[in-house]
């Protein structure tokens, strides 16, 4: 009888992700604090803890030491994502009304891009964004910013 070969339990992304929520959830720690131990945006340190980004190696080191997870996480959060989402519109309230802006407000802001810009779009890979908590008197505003790079079609 030949000796049994042990064969190396391989995390995935979703794997990570799911140590990284509950070692928050366990920890107490916001975004913004897990954030600011990285030396990142929440925003971005959300995306990739949720594997949408690849995380540098050393974001990645920090981001596994914070939050006390196994060392082969760091490696799987420096992977290169496959970014994949539902096609059809989600029921979340956040996130639909976040499609509703865009199936509502979409065409004005591409006329407006290219009004300002010219024909191309905003890149989504040379970005940032932020979203803070604005006090006003009818209720507390979200107020989400966005910034990337302008991308000119090419003629040929």
């Amino acid at each position: 009888m030949k000796d049994s070969i042990e064969v190396p339990v391989m995390l995935s992304k979703e794997d990570v992700t799911v140590m990284i929520l509950s070692a928050k959830k366990q920890a107490g720690l916001t975004w913004e604090e897990i954030a600011e131990k990285i030396d990142m945006s929440p925003v971005w340190t959300h995306s990739a803890a949720v594997g949408m980004n690849a995380m540098p190696a050393e974001k990645a080191a920090l981001l596994v030491s914070t939050l006390g997870l196994p060392q082969e996480a760091a490696s799987v959060l420096e992977e290169s994502p496959t970014k994949m989402w539902e096609q059809t519109v989600p029921t979340d309230p956040c996130i639909y009304r976040l499609y509703e802006i865009v199936g509502v407000y979409g065409p004005t802001i591409k006329a407006l891009i290219h009004e300002k810009f010219g024909d191309g779009i905003m890149s989504a890979i040379d970005f940032d964004m932020s979203i803070t908590k604005v006090p006003h008197p009818k209720g507390d505003r979200v107020k989400v910013e966005m910034s990337g790079k302008y991308l000119s079609y090419n003629s040929w």
